[in-house]
């Protein structure tokens, strides 16, 4: 397990096989549960189906809670199938990390900054976009000078920021968590017999603590995303 992920260059370009391949084994995950638990819905629900109606309402409560229910009802099927597809790919790596001749084949697409980073600049632009619709170029422009010109450095820089704690924060917590259950596992069979047990225990409490991180981190990612497209189409 571990090691560099495979690459390979197009036009100029240098694409990422293990980030390709691990996402989109992610995205047919996603489709196909949502796919199978909302199928043949019935006034007296599944199991499967009270698990999606559960998380439908649990996504739409984060953006009824910073935004009015006309505009939350615009972006809560996108932070639905945010939250799904980042809850997945954070807890993606605790089973299915693979490496072949030094090279990773399967991990976490969240343990990849590129990846996270990817996620926070499609979150915030689509912040400023709506900001746009909703508003027009005018009033959005006169959001960053509000209430006094000199606002409009600090206002940049914030809007920077926004976008790298939100990419860093969700890969910070994923690639450490990776890396420490790697390490974990070097320590159980360092000595064979004897550091197996202590390993193996260590690996279970922390695979436990990881899928929690990744949860918490799922559910920190979105809620920021709502707040930031709430502060752009929302009024004071």
């Amino acid at each position: 397990m571990g090691g560099d992920a495979f690459t390979f260059e197009l036009f100029g370009l240098t694409f990422n096989w293990t980030n390709i391949i691990s996402g989109t084994i992610i995205c047919c995950i996603v489709f196909f549960v949502c796919f199978g638990l909302s199928r043949h819905l019935q006034m007296k629900p599944t199991k499967g189906q009270n698990m999606i109606e559960w998380v439908v309402d649990f996504t739409n409560g984060i953006t009824r809670s910073q935004m009015n229910s006309t505009e939350s009802a615009k972006y809560s099927y996108f932070i639905f199938i945010l939250f799904v597809f980042l809850f997945v790919a954070n807890q993606f790596g605790l089973i299915f990390q693979f490496g072949w001749n030094g090279h990773e084949l399967l991990k976490s697409p969240t343990a990849d900054p590129v990846i996270t980073l990817t996620f926070s600049l499609l979150c915030v632009t689509l912040s400023h976009f709506a900001g746009i619709a909703q508003n027009g170029m005018k009033g959005y422009l006169k959001e960053f000078v509000s209430p006094f010109a000199l606002f409009l450095p600090i206002k940049i820089v914030e809007e920077f920021s926004n976008f790298l704690t939100l990419g860093l924060r969700i890969f910070g917590n994923i690639y450490a968590g990776e890396l420490l259950l790697g390490l974990i596992g070097q320590v159980a069979f360092s000595h064979g017999v004897w550091t197996m047990p202590i390993g193996l225990a260590l690996e279970v409490v922390w695979q436990g603590f990881s899928v929690f991180i990744g949860s918490i981190q799922a559910y920190v990612f979105v809620t920021l995303t709502s707040v930031y497209i709430s502060r752009k189409v929302s009024g004071e």
